[in-house]
Protein backbone atom coordinates (compact mmCIF):
# COMPACT_ATOMS: atom_id res chain seq x y z
CA UNK A 1 0.00 0.00 0.00
CA UNK A 2 1.20 3.27 -1.04
CA UNK A 3 0.14 6.69 1.01
CA UNK A 4 -0.42 9.76 -1.20
CA UNK A 5 -1.14 13.12 -0.55
CA UNK A 6 -3.33 13.94 -3.07
CA UNK A 7 -6.75 16.14 -4.24
CA UNK A 8 -10.33 15.16 -4.38
CA UNK A 9 -11.82 15.88 -7.14
CA UNK A 10 -13.87 18.57 -5.08
CA UNK A 11 -10.40 20.40 -4.92
CA UNK A 12 -9.74 20.40 -1.00
CA UNK A 13 -6.78 18.49 0.01
CA UNK A 14 -6.76 15.24 1.81
CA UNK A 15 -4.62 12.05 2.69
CA UNK A 16 -5.60 8.81 0.52
CA UNK A 17 -3.95 5.73 0.30
CA UNK A 18 -4.31 3.72 -2.75
CA UNK A 19 -2.63 0.16 -3.73
CA UNK A 20 -1.11 1.92 -7.08
CA UNK A 21 -2.27 -1.51 -8.63
CA UNK A 22 -4.70 -1.93 -11.14
CA UNK A 23 -6.96 -5.17 -12.37
CA UNK A 24 -4.14 -5.38 -14.75
CA UNK A 25 -0.63 -5.62 -12.24
CA UNK A 26 0.67 -3.32 -10.40
CA UNK A 27 0.97 0.41 -11.48
CA UNK A 28 3.63 2.12 -13.04
CA UNK A 29 5.21 5.08 -12.00
CA UNK A 30 5.06 8.56 -13.31
CA UNK A 31 8.90 9.71 -13.09
CA UNK A 32 9.25 13.58 -13.50
CA UNK A 33 12.73 13.70 -15.03
CA UNK A 34 15.25 16.61 -15.53
CA UNK A 35 17.36 16.99 -18.92
CA UNK A 36 20.92 18.97 -19.10
CA UNK A 37 20.27 22.54 -19.66
CA UNK A 38 23.00 22.35 -22.21
CA UNK A 39 26.17 20.62 -21.15
CA UNK A 40 25.39 16.04 -21.25
CA UNK A 41 27.46 15.77 -18.55
CA UNK A 42 25.21 16.83 -16.25
CA UNK A 43 22.60 14.25 -16.90
CA UNK A 44 22.35 11.63 -13.96
CA UNK A 45 23.17 8.43 -13.69
CA UNK A 46 19.28 7.65 -12.07
CA UNK A 47 18.24 9.52 -15.36
CA UNK A 48 20.41 6.77 -17.97
CA UNK A 49 18.70 4.38 -16.49
CA UNK A 50 14.76 5.64 -16.05
CA UNK A 51 15.53 6.66 -20.25
CA UNK A 52 16.65 2.65 -20.70
CA UNK A 53 14.24 0.90 -18.82
CA UNK A 54 10.75 2.79 -18.69
CA UNK A 55 8.30 1.61 -20.96
CA UNK A 56 7.03 5.21 -22.41
CA UNK A 57 9.36 7.91 -22.51
CA UNK A 58 7.02 11.59 -23.25
CA UNK A 59 9.66 14.26 -24.24
CA UNK A 60 8.77 17.07 -25.11
CA UNK A 61 10.95 17.34 -28.36
CA UNK A 62 11.41 13.39 -29.37
CA UNK A 63 14.36 14.44 -31.70
CA UNK A 64 16.00 15.75 -28.93
CA UNK A 65 15.60 13.22 -26.75
CA UNK A 66 17.02 10.50 -29.71
CA UNK A 67 20.04 12.92 -29.56
CA UNK A 68 20.32 13.27 -25.92
CA UNK A 69 20.02 9.49 -25.76
CA UNK A 70 22.30 8.87 -28.58
CA UNK A 71 24.68 11.29 -26.70
CA UNK A 72 24.42 9.05 -23.25
CA UNK A 73 25.13 5.77 -25.32
CA UNK A 74 21.62 4.70 -23.95
CA UNK A 75 18.98 2.84 -25.99
CA UNK A 76 15.40 3.66 -25.67
CA UNK A 77 14.10 0.15 -25.12
CA UNK A 78 9.97 1.81 -24.43
CA UNK A 79 7.83 3.58 -26.35
CA UNK A 80 8.96 7.55 -27.44
CA UNK A 81 5.57 9.99 -27.49
CA UNK A 82 5.58 13.65 -28.34
CA UNK A 83 4.43 15.45 -25.25
CA UNK A 84 4.52 19.40 -25.73
CA UNK A 85 1.81 22.12 -25.62
CA UNK A 86 -0.03 21.39 -28.47
CA UNK A 87 -0.82 18.25 -27.72
CA UNK A 88 -0.74 17.76 -23.87
CA UNK A 89 -4.13 17.89 -23.29
CA UNK A 90 -4.59 15.00 -25.83
CA UNK A 91 -2.36 12.79 -24.78
CA UNK A 92 -2.49 12.79 -21.13
CA UNK A 93 -5.86 9.84 -21.07
CA UNK A 94 -3.09 7.53 -22.94
CA UNK A 95 -0.82 8.09 -20.72
CA UNK A 96 -2.55 7.43 -18.05
CA UNK A 97 -3.24 4.03 -19.62
CA UNK A 98 -0.22 3.22 -19.40
CA UNK A 99 0.64 3.67 -16.05
CA UNK A 100 -2.48 1.92 -15.34
CA UNK A 101 -1.15 -1.23 -17.55
CA UNK A 102 1.97 -1.21 -15.38
CA UNK A 103 4.99 1.04 -17.58
CA UNK A 104 6.82 3.40 -15.43
CA UNK A 105 5.86 6.48 -17.70
CA UNK A 106 9.67 9.19 -17.64
CA UNK A 107 8.30 12.81 -18.85
CA UNK A 108 11.04 14.62 -19.97
CA UNK A 109 11.30 18.57 -21.68
CA UNK A 110 13.88 19.67 -24.15
CA UNK A 111 16.08 21.44 -20.86
CA UNK A 112 15.27 21.65 -17.64
CA UNK A 113 12.76 20.39 -15.24
CA UNK A 114 9.45 19.64 -17.00
CA UNK A 115 6.35 21.62 -15.91
CA UNK A 116 8.28 25.12 -15.27
CA UNK A 117 7.62 26.76 -18.18
CA UNK A 118 7.16 23.69 -20.33
CA UNK A 119 4.11 21.29 -20.65
CA UNK A 120 3.59 18.53 -17.80
CA UNK A 121 1.80 19.92 -14.97
CA UNK A 122 -1.58 18.71 -16.47
CA UNK A 123 -0.13 15.35 -16.14
CA UNK A 124 0.98 15.27 -12.90
CA UNK A 125 -2.56 16.68 -11.66
CA UNK A 126 -4.06 14.01 -13.51
CA UNK A 127 -1.68 11.26 -12.32
CA UNK A 128 -2.07 12.26 -8.99
CA UNK A 129 -5.98 12.41 -8.88
CA UNK A 130 -6.06 9.02 -10.41
CA UNK A 131 -4.11 7.52 -7.28
CA UNK A 132 -0.83 7.04 -9.24
CA UNK A 133 2.64 7.51 -7.94
CA UNK A 134 4.23 10.34 -9.26
CA UNK A 135 8.14 10.42 -8.60
CA UNK A 136 11.20 13.17 -9.61
CA UNK A 137 14.35 12.52 -10.86
CA UNK A 138 15.43 15.92 -9.99
CA UNK A 139 18.35 17.99 -12.42
CA UNK A 140 18.93 21.47 -13.57
CA UNK A 141 16.90 24.14 -13.71
CA UNK A 142 17.68 27.74 -15.46
CA UNK A 143 15.65 29.33 -12.59
CA UNK A 144 17.47 28.27 -9.82
CA UNK A 145 21.00 28.44 -12.11
CA UNK A 146 20.43 31.53 -12.46
CA UNK A 147 19.46 32.88 -9.14
CA UNK A 148 22.40 31.38 -8.02
CA UNK A 149 24.92 32.96 -10.21
CA UNK A 150 23.27 36.36 -10.26
CA UNK A 151 24.62 37.71 -6.82
CA UNK A 152 21.36 38.80 -6.00
CA UNK A 153 19.70 37.57 -3.00
CA UNK A 154 17.80 34.36 -3.12
CA UNK A 155 16.58 33.49 0.34
CA UNK A 156 13.11 34.21 -1.08
CA UNK A 157 12.42 34.84 -4.92
CA UNK A 158 9.47 33.96 -7.11
CA UNK A 159 9.63 33.02 -10.85
CA UNK A 160 7.06 34.78 -13.22
CA UNK A 161 7.83 32.53 -16.46
CA UNK A 162 7.15 34.87 -19.99
CA UNK A 163 5.53 38.31 -19.87
CA UNK A 164 2.49 38.72 -22.13
CA UNK A 165 3.97 39.26 -25.88
CA UNK A 166 1.68 42.52 -26.11
CA UNK A 167 2.69 46.02 -24.68
CA UNK A 168 -0.21 46.71 -23.03
CA UNK A 169 -0.76 43.30 -20.85
CA UNK A 170 3.25 43.53 -20.20
CA UNK A 171 2.89 46.77 -18.93
CA UNK A 172 -0.22 45.63 -16.93
CA UNK A 173 2.12 43.10 -15.49
CA UNK A 174 4.92 45.22 -14.79
CA UNK A 175 3.07 47.52 -12.71
CA UNK A 176 1.51 44.52 -10.74
CA UNK A 177 5.05 43.25 -9.56
CA UNK A 178 6.31 47.35 -9.30
CA UNK A 179 6.70 47.14 -5.69
CA UNK A 180 7.11 43.06 -5.21
CA UNK A 181 10.04 43.15 -2.63
CA UNK A 182 11.32 39.22 -3.60
CA UNK A 183 14.00 38.82 -6.49
CA UNK A 184 12.08 38.18 -9.46
CA UNK A 185 13.21 35.39 -12.62
CA UNK A 186 11.82 35.26 -16.19
CA UNK A 187 11.83 33.86 -19.07
CA UNK A 188 12.08 35.73 -22.08
CA UNK A 189 13.37 35.38 -26.27
CA UNK A 190 15.84 36.92 -27.83
CA UNK A 191 13.70 39.02 -30.22
CA UNK A 192 11.62 40.63 -27.36
CA UNK A 193 14.41 41.31 -24.49
CA UNK A 194 14.86 44.72 -25.28
CA UNK A 195 11.77 45.30 -25.42
CA UNK A 196 10.98 43.72 -21.97
CA UNK A 197 13.97 45.51 -20.48
CA UNK A 198 13.06 49.01 -21.69
CA UNK A 199 9.45 48.68 -20.45
CA UNK A 200 11.18 47.17 -16.93
CA UNK A 201 12.80 50.13 -16.93
CA UNK A 202 9.76 52.44 -17.79
CA UNK A 203 7.66 51.13 -14.89
CA UNK A 204 10.63 49.91 -12.33
CA UNK A 205 12.80 52.92 -12.69
CA UNK A 206 16.36 52.49 -14.44
CA UNK A 207 18.27 52.15 -11.83
CA UNK A 208 16.75 48.65 -10.66
CA UNK A 209 19.62 45.83 -10.56
CA UNK A 210 19.67 43.06 -12.97
CA UNK A 211 20.95 39.53 -14.63
CA UNK A 212 20.76 38.57 -17.43
CA UNK A 213 22.09 34.65 -18.27
CA UNK A 214 21.93 33.83 -21.61
CA UNK A 215 22.81 30.06 -22.66
CA UNK A 216 23.56 28.69 -19.14
CA UNK A 217 26.00 26.05 -19.15
CA UNK A 218 26.38 25.78 -23.03
CA UNK A 219 29.50 26.44 -24.85
CA UNK A 220 28.83 30.77 -25.74
CA UNK A 221 27.23 30.98 -21.75
CA UNK A 222 27.07 35.04 -21.01
CA UNK A 223 26.39 36.29 -17.50
CA UNK A 224 25.74 40.72 -18.05
CA UNK A 225 25.36 42.40 -14.84
CA UNK A 226 23.65 45.86 -14.67
CA UNK A 227 20.63 47.83 -14.27
CA UNK A 228 18.40 48.06 -16.55
CA UNK A 229 19.56 50.86 -18.83
CA UNK A 230 22.91 49.16 -18.99
CA UNK A 231 21.05 45.65 -19.68
CA UNK A 232 18.94 47.39 -22.36
CA UNK A 233 21.91 48.63 -24.12
CA UNK A 234 23.11 45.48 -24.00
CA UNK A 235 20.16 43.75 -25.96
CA UNK A 236 20.18 46.29 -28.30
CA UNK A 237 23.29 45.10 -29.58
CA UNK A 238 21.73 41.62 -30.60
CA UNK A 239 21.05 38.63 -29.00
CA UNK A 240 20.80 35.08 -29.26
CA UNK A 241 19.98 32.30 -27.76
CA UNK A 242 17.75 31.34 -24.29
CA UNK A 243 17.44 33.83 -21.70
CA UNK A 244 16.83 33.98 -18.21
CA UNK A 245 16.62 37.92 -16.17
CA UNK A 246 16.37 37.82 -12.88
CA UNK A 247 15.63 41.29 -11.37
CA UNK A 248 16.11 42.84 -8.02
CA UNK A 249 12.93 42.95 -5.63
CA UNK A 250 11.54 46.47 -4.76
CA UNK A 251 13.03 48.00 -1.80
CA UNK A 252 10.96 48.86 0.69
CA UNK A 253 11.17 52.16 1.22
CA UNK A 254 9.47 55.53 -0.19
CA UNK A 255 10.62 56.79 -3.69
CA UNK A 256 12.23 59.93 -4.43
CA UNK A 257 9.66 61.74 -6.42
CA UNK A 258 8.35 65.20 -7.18
CA UNK A 259 5.60 66.78 -9.57
CA UNK A 260 7.46 65.72 -12.87
CA UNK A 261 7.38 62.38 -11.09
CA UNK A 262 4.24 61.87 -10.39
CA UNK A 263 2.77 62.76 -13.59
CA UNK A 264 4.98 60.62 -15.69
CA UNK A 265 4.12 57.60 -13.31
CA UNK A 266 0.44 58.89 -14.09
CA UNK A 267 0.56 58.82 -17.64
CA UNK A 268 2.63 55.26 -17.86
CA UNK A 269 0.14 53.52 -15.85
CA UNK A 270 -2.80 55.31 -18.17
CA UNK A 271 -0.78 53.90 -21.16
CA UNK A 272 -1.31 50.18 -19.53
CA UNK A 273 -5.01 50.86 -19.47
CA UNK A 274 -5.81 52.35 -16.09
CA UNK A 275 -8.36 55.20 -15.53
CA UNK A 276 -6.89 58.84 -14.96
CA UNK A 277 -8.68 58.57 -11.34
CA UNK A 278 -7.62 54.87 -10.59
CA UNK A 279 -4.16 56.08 -12.08
CA UNK A 280 -3.33 58.83 -9.56
CA UNK A 281 -4.58 56.81 -6.75
CA UNK A 282 -1.90 54.17 -7.43
CA UNK A 283 0.39 56.34 -8.17
CA UNK A 284 -0.15 58.39 -4.85
CA UNK A 285 0.14 54.46 -2.71
CA UNK A 286 3.56 54.03 -4.72
CA UNK A 287 4.92 57.22 -3.91
CA UNK A 288 3.49 57.22 -0.63
CA UNK A 289 1.85 60.66 -0.11
CA UNK A 290 -1.67 62.09 -0.49
CA UNK A 291 -3.77 61.27 -3.83
CA UNK A 292 -4.51 65.32 -4.07
CA UNK A 293 -0.53 66.27 -4.42
CA UNK A 294 -0.59 63.76 -7.55
CA UNK A 295 -4.11 64.75 -8.68
CA UNK A 296 -2.71 68.69 -8.50
CA UNK A 297 0.84 68.13 -10.08
CA UNK A 298 -1.62 66.08 -13.06
CA UNK A 299 -3.99 69.10 -13.07
CA UNK A 300 -0.65 71.79 -13.32
CA UNK A 301 0.88 69.63 -16.11
CA UNK A 302 -2.22 69.31 -17.72
CA UNK A 303 -0.92 66.25 -19.59
CA UNK A 304 -2.96 65.05 -22.61
CA UNK A 305 -4.41 61.44 -21.66
CA UNK A 306 -2.20 58.23 -22.49
CA UNK A 307 -3.98 55.93 -24.59
CA UNK A 308 -3.32 52.03 -23.81
CA UNK A 309 -0.94 51.13 -26.87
Amino acid sequence: MTAIVGWPRAGNRQSVTVSGDSELGPAGRLIVAGAPLGQVGDVSPRLREALGTAGVVAAEDTRRLRRLAADLGVTVSGRIVSYYEAVEVARVPGLLAALGAGSDVVLISDGGMPAVSDPGYRLVRAAVEAGYVVTSLPGPSAVTTALAVSGLPSDRFCFEGFLPRAAQARAQRLIALREEPRTMVFFEAPHRIAATLEAMGTHWGPDRRAVACRELTKTYEEIVRGDLVELHAWACAGVRGELTLVVAGWEAQRPAGDAIDFVADVLAREAAGTSRKDAIAEAAKHFGVPKREVYDAVVAAKPPRAHPS
